[in-house]
């Protein structure tokens, strides 16, 4: 097992996933109890070796559709341990095909696009967010609120609570950026992450919102929780294209009977 910091060039920043890499899956139950000893937003496994790789994410309380830190931290296991001369590596997930090349250490994945749909901003989101009224909604696989300020998003404390009783697997908060295009925090009690610190997967609704909203296809996004972290976004059609880079922290073995 590895855990890597990922969206970040620092160790203690970005949003830390581990890595188990595996011969062979182990027993769902297996998995997810590693999952939630890691205590860590996500867990991955992936089985290096074919082509495309298979790949899952767990977070402590069950697998997820679709994670884009851990697939960064899986890419930068595998190009850095197993296969040091490739440029580009295809997993095979629960979201179809993804994608992942590097340029030095940048390591750029290419993930499907998910669109909101404008929803009403309602009392229950108002409350889920501590009273801040968005100035509107959109529902994808997420809840997007859309603040009209940077420092609305970062003054923002959510009922935790209320925020798990919302009928979305998480609440992403965005507004324009200060020093970046735009910024957001992500929510995720139900997942058994309150503040994610950087979430990839979010981009993939955040993307393509503010590529209508701002009219440009190019982003630097930042997301702004504690241990913060950097996103190179572009839209490309029905895909987005999310970019950053990641950092080792340690590696080491987990002994399990199964």
């Amino acid at each position: 097992m590895y855990q890597v910091d990922a969206f970040t060039t620092k160790l203690f920043r970005g949003n830390p996933a581990a890595v188990v890499v595996l011969d062979s899956w182990l027993p769902d139950g297996v998995m997810q109890s590693i999952a939630a000893e890691n205590n860590l937003a996500e867990t991955a496994y992936v089985i290096p070796g074919t082509d495309p790789t298979p790949l899952r994410w767990f977070t402590p309380t069950f697998e997820i559709d679709l994670c884009g830190h851990a697939t960064l931290a899986t890419a930068h296991v595998l190009f850095r341990h197993h296969f040091p001369e490739a440029e580009r590596l295809a997993f095979q997930t629960k979201s179809g095909i993804l994608t992942v090349t590097r340029a030095g250490e940048t390591l750029s994945m290419d993930f499907p696009s998910r669109p909101g749909t404008p929803v009403s901003v309602n009392d229950a989101l108002v409350g889920a967010l501590g009273g801040a009224k968005p100035r509107e909604a959109l529902q994808a696989r997420d809840l997007l609120a859309v603040f009209e300020s940077e420092e609305d998003v970062r003054n923002l404390k959510p009922d935790f609570r209320r925020v798990a009783q919302l009928e979305a697997m998480a609440v992403i908060a965005s507004a324009p950026g200060e020093k970046a295009d735009f910024v957001s925090r992500f929510f995720a009690p139900k997942a058994g992450i309150d503040e994610d610190p950087v979430t990839g997967s979010s981009h993939c609704t955040l993307i393509p919102y503010w590529a209508g909203r701002l009219g440009k296809k190019t982003f630097r996004a930042l997301q702004i929780s504690p241990r913060g972290g950097e996103l190179h976004c572009e839209l490309r059609g029905d895909r987005v294209i999310i970019g950053g880079s990641a950092v080792e922290y340690l590696k080491g073995e987990i002994e399990v009977d199964v």
